[in-house]
């Protein structure tokens, strides 16, 4: 990209920040003091207790929510909920949002806890007297002052009489003066059981830090080929690196995919279906900040380019920020059960953040495997996606960090030992595409302002080969070109993209009416 284009797009972007600080400025103009204390109370779990004191209006709590990118103009759903939660509706429009939107998505893309959800709740369902009555039972244990139901409540929980584990104290309460509250914290008793089950993940404690770059050997590609009869794979050559094992070329495994396209270009029937009532959903999920882990300065560009592009090929783009093993497994839920993939095309999941070899990281520091990242959207768990393109597109490391020059960052954790192979990464049934940044064993490479090579690679050829009616695996494979002759500043580091599949047709977008501008 020219100097030129660089500054214009830094200006577009200056313009949109400050555009959707108007919005927020906007939104502040219609809450009064009550909104604050509730919107205070909703953001105990999001902002320090220290900062929460200091925050006089909503334009404050926005502020803080801005700097810990719990809010952004890409991904403002966290406001919108607020917002629904105190019945303020009517300004949801400011954020594009409706209130059956919000409903919609809140099952699955909550940021307020189940347990700050029923304290609120409560607090709403407690009159004064109600109030007065509490504070009597309590009275030697209750400061004498003023207090409102939501600052009542904080206080228990701050002197720790209440937590999401325990609510007796609070359910005596309720069971004396206000009986019919009992049902809620029941409610919530069920809802938060039904959250609990999910499988154990190793815990990745080590930091990021600047390491030595990671080959993919011999061992590695004899797993492979032993893993993955039924699963063609794609790469170039590692390259040597003086006392490591020697790296060779990564074959073919199973049918070759210009094999599989010349044969299939002779059947115009060998094509997924692009014409249900819709394209599908396309999720992005994005880590930018970790409790443990090194920021990823850049992956909201790539976020963006994914989101422009995928809306443009006619998919509803759902993003979600920093996101937890909890919470990744609650969007994987969702949207394994979706109702809506009866009717749609095809499903689309792409995930941005750290990495090492056949694992991605969460935002709480977890390492999870791809494959169980995948496995939600088979025949057997998902059935309505069966003979369905499924794609996957992961923007992380799969092997140790290199160091990396000024402006250029590798999304890698360095491991003690090369975790398991990538046997696992692809079901053998048919239909899925994985597209990984980068083959395994190495690094990938993300530029701090512009975006990773690969996102940005595979949006510009996307929106550059649609048009030209090219199947997903010839853009992929320009994608490879394209990638693999780009390097730092210094012309030292390289990087190869690797698709795996088990696609039985093309998978060709139909061409949008409109141009897309990146």
């Amino acid at each position: 990209m020219t100097s030129q284009g660089q500054s214009l797009n830094s200006t577009l972007d200056d313009n949109c920040q400050g555009n959707f600080r108007g919005t927020l400025l906007t939104i502040d103009s219609y809450l009064g003091d009550q909104d604050v204390e509730r919107l205070k109370f909703l953001c105990r779990d999001s902002i320090a207790p220290k900062n929460l004191e200091k925050c006089g209006s909503a334009l404050d709590i926005f502020e803080y929510l801005l700097a810990e990118e719990w809010l952004s103009e890409e991904d403002p759903f966290f406001l919108a909920e607020l917002l629904y939660t105190i019945k303020q509706n009517v300004l949801l429009r400011h954020l594009r949002y409706t209130k059956e939107q919000v409903e919609h998505r809140l099952p699955f893309c909550r940021k307020v806890s189940l347990f700050r959800n029923l304290l609120y709740e409560l607090s709403e369902d407690i009159s004064s007297e109600n109030l007065k009555s509490m504070i009597f039972l309590l009275r030697e244990s209750v400061p004498k002052v003023q207090m409102t139901s939501l600052s009542f409540l904080a206080y228990l929980e701050k002197q720790e009489k209440i937590n999401e584990d325990n609510l007796t104290l609070l359910e005596d309460l309720c069971k004396k003066i206000v009986p019919n509250l009992v049902r809620k914290i029941n409610k919530y008793k069920r809802e938060k059981a039904s959250q609990v089950g999910a499988p154990p993940v190793a815990k990745e404690t080590e930091s990021l830090h600047q390491g030595e770059e990671e080959l993919f050997c011999r061992s590695d590609i004899n797993q492979l080929l032993g893993a993955l009869p039924e699963v063609s794979w794609r790469d170039e050559h590692a390259q040597s690196n003086g006392d490591r094992a020697t790296p060779v070329s990564v074959e073919m495994l199973g049918a070759s995919v210009d094999t599989l396209t010349s044969e299939t270009s002779t059947k115009e029937t060998a094509v997924y279906r692009m014409d249900r009532k819709h394209r599908g959903y396309c999720v992005i999920v994005n880590n930018h900040s970790f409790t443990s882990l090194s920021e990823r300065p850049g992956t909201n560009k790539d976020a963006e380019c994914l989101r422009r592009v995928f809306q443009w090929l006619g998919f509803n783009v759902f993003i979600y920020v920093n996101v937890t093993k909890d919470r990744l497994e609650q969007v994987l839920q969702y949207f394994q059960k979706h109702p809506d993939h009866a009717d749609g095309d095809c499903f689309v999941f792409c995930v941005l953040t750290h990495g090492k070899f056949g694992a991605v990281y969460s935002s709480d520091g977890n390492l999870i495997p791809i494959r169980q990242i995948i496995s939600h959207f088979t025949a057997q768990q998902c059935p309505a996606l069966a003979h369905k393109p499924k794609l996957f597109f992961i923007q992380a490391c799969q092997g140790e960090e290199i160091q990396p020059s000024v402006s250029i960052e590798a999304d890698a954790v360095n491991p003690e030992h090369v975790p398991p192979s990538l046997q696992d990464s692809v079901p053998v049934e048919a239909d899925f595409l994985l597209g990984l940044a980068t083959v395994p064993g190495y690094v990938s490479f993300r530029h701090v302002e512009e975006g990773s090579w690969y996102i940005q690679s595979l949006c510009n050829h996307l929106k550059d080969l649609v048009p030209r009616r090219e199947d997903i695996l010839s853009i992929l494979t320009a994608v490879n070109d394209d990638v693999s002759r780009q390097a730092d500043r210094h012309g030292t580091k390289k990087q190869m993209p690797q698709p795996a599949f088990t696609l039985r047709k093309k998978v060709v977008f139909p061409v949008p009416q409109e141009e897309l501008l990146l």
